[in-house]
């Protein structure tokens, strides 16, 4: 069955990366859906099992298959997944509709989606695209350059858009031809452009940028009876994310030996491992906190847009209640043992 292969996988990478685990059956599984599966983009994962840290708090992660149909709020409605990371549209939508679900935890606190442009070019803010062709890496895409030129002054009208998909090469060369001034897209897609040469840099409005991209969502009859195991999760999580803060290599580390096939292009590898750095580490002072205030702001864009139907109080999904938890460890502890692995294992 896939679970029990996730669960395997798992407990296999803990015991290569981090010797002296407990062994599956003494932890609690913690059963996560997510877009990926083990991955630099949400390396907060690698790094917890690559230091034990989820087995000291007593637990094991098991990833969900995420190449389904399924909307993954579904999963933790079902009893399926104890936690589903959802970005903030779904998470809107799913309040909507009415699903008894609370945001306990947001893993990104910085959109994945900007607006680059070749670092050699002389454009600097969204006037500069202003009559030109803009690239789209998918049409998805469109409702951000929409709301990045609203920021400034100017309409989606003003510009030319043009949907290039997803291929590392048809945008590269996009870019290097001058077709387009300008590309709207993720933080994976700069990280193949610079795997291919290109390096870019990023113009969008400072108002886009704080947006609940990725969060942890659970069932909220749930959130008592799996307290313990989610509060452990949780710190877990924060843990690995902040190993990232004074140790980078480490993590890039880490990475290289639970992910290899990210790393076969160097260049798109760091790129990319930079990059999501300044997405995990949270920007509230306590990891993971609740932002009210910008899931607020974010509503009338995604209005606009008809990513949602109306908009919802933060307040009827947002809560708060393992983010003590979450952040109850000492920094300067986990510092000292990212030194530690660096010893043994670099």
């Amino acid at each position: 069955m896939s679970y029990m292969k996730s669960l395997v996988a798992s407990t296999a990478l803990a015991a290569m990366l981090a010797p002296g685990a407990l062994v599956a059956q003494d932890l609690d599984a913690v059963r996560m859906i997510n877009p990926l599966p083990r991955s630099t983009v949400f390396y907060p994962l690698v790094v917890g099992e690559a230091m034990g840290y989820f087995e000291e708090e007593g637990v094991v992660v098991e990833l969900l298959p995420s190449d389904t149909s399924i909307p993954y709020v579904a999963f933790v409605q079902n009893g399926q997944a104890d936690l589903a990371m959802l970005d903030a549209t779904e998470t809107l939508n799913a309040v909507i509709a009415g699903t008894n679900i609370n945001t306990v935890y947001e893993v990104m606190q910085n959109a994945p989606e900007s607006v680059a442009v070749a670092a050699t070019s002389d454009a600097t803010s969204m006037a500069d695209l202003v009559g030109t062709t803009v690239g789209l890496v998918s049409d998805r895409d469109r409702a951000f350059l929409q709301a990045a030129l609203d920021a400034e002054g100017h309409s989606i009208d003003d510009v030319q858009t043009v949907v290039l998909g997803e291929s590392g090469p048809t945008l590269a060369a996009a870019v290097r031809d001058g077709s387009v001034s300008g590309l709207v897209g993720s933080i994976n897609d700069w990280a193949g452009l610079e795997g291919a040469g290109i390096q870019v840099k990023l113009i969008t409005p400072e108002e886009l940028l704080a947006s609940p991209a990725n969060t942890f969502a659970m069932n909220v009859d749930m959130i008592e009876e799996r307290r313990e195991s989610i509060e452990g999760f949780l710190r877990a999580w924060s843990k690995g994310m902040y190993v990232s803060v004074n140790h980078p290599d480490v993590v890039e580390t880490m990475l290289r030996a639970a992910v290899p096939e990210e790393w076969e292009n160097e260049a798109a590898g760091i790129s990319l491992l930079n990059g999501v750095i300044g997405m995990n580490v949270s920007t509230t002072p306590r990891a993971g906190d609740l932002q009210t205030e910008v899931w607020s702001n974010i509503q009338p864009r995604l209005l606009s847009s008809g990513a949602i139907e109306r908009e919802v109080d933060p307040a009827d999904f947002l809560n708060d209640t393992y983010i003590d938890a979450a952040n109850d460890f000492d920094r300067a502890e986990v510092d000292a043992e990212a030194e530690a692995w660096r010893a043994e294992n670099m």
